[in-house]
């Protein structure tokens, strides 16, 4: 009798002490994904205020800021989605993924370029399985408009996968579009379409 209860004891510490472990482990992954998201867009926000530099050394600057943050590969694959995305070829893939990142990137470096002196707010990280979700607000000529950073690890190296914008995802939204038009055309007038997007 002696012996089980022991046994039940020791399996009880073991499982709580799994519990505990688990808990910390998830609240150190929430306490290095919200410094490294504060970190990396304060260094943005502060190029942005530099008043004597032109906007083309900027956004060049702003770039090698931000590219390391996403995974721009998941992010294209994710937008076209499980339907179309299987049965390309290897070329299509690629030249899909890299209009994607030029024409996601232009975007951002355009939202960018109406920036004045907002500030960005943020939210105590929520861990969603394994990923982390940090809310965050950015106060821009007295309006709050909340941003939603999604980000998981990879290779002991935070990378943003989506982004949601009052509500609406990027990665949903560019899925729609393109679905839209593949609905009704092939995927080459897809990719001519981002290629005319990207040169505009």
């Amino acid at each position: 009798m002696k012996i089980k209860e022991l046994n039940i004891g020791a399996l009880l510490y073991a499982v709580f002490s799994l519990l505990i472990l688990s808990q910390t482990v998830i609240a150190d992954e929430k306490i290095a994904a919200g410094e490294f998201l504060k970190n990396k867009l304060d260094t943005v926000f502060t190029v942005l205020q530099k008043k004597d530099l032109a906007q083309q050394a900027k956004n060049r600057e702003v770039v090698e800021i931000v590219t390391p943050m996403f995974n721009f590969p998941l992010m294209a694959k994710l937008s076209l989605g499980r339907k179309y995305w299987p049965d390309l070829t290897q070329d299509k893939k690629d030249r899909f993924t890299e209009l994607f990142i030029k024409r996601l990137r232009q975007s951002y470096l355009d939202k960018l370029t109406t920036y004045t002196d907002e500030k960005m707010i943020y939210e105590s990280p929520v861990a969603v399985k394994k990923k982390i979700h940090i809310p965050t607000h950015l106060i821009s000529k007295g309006k709050k408009i909340s941003m939603l950073y999604k980000l998981y690890p990879s290779n002991n190296i935070w990378k943003i996968y989506d982004i949601e914008i009052q509500g609406v995802s990027i990665i949903r939204s560019y899925r729609s579009q393109f679905r839209e038009i593949l609905a009704k055309g092939t995927f080459d007038d897809l990719l001519q379409r981002m290629q005319k997007s990207v040169n505009n």
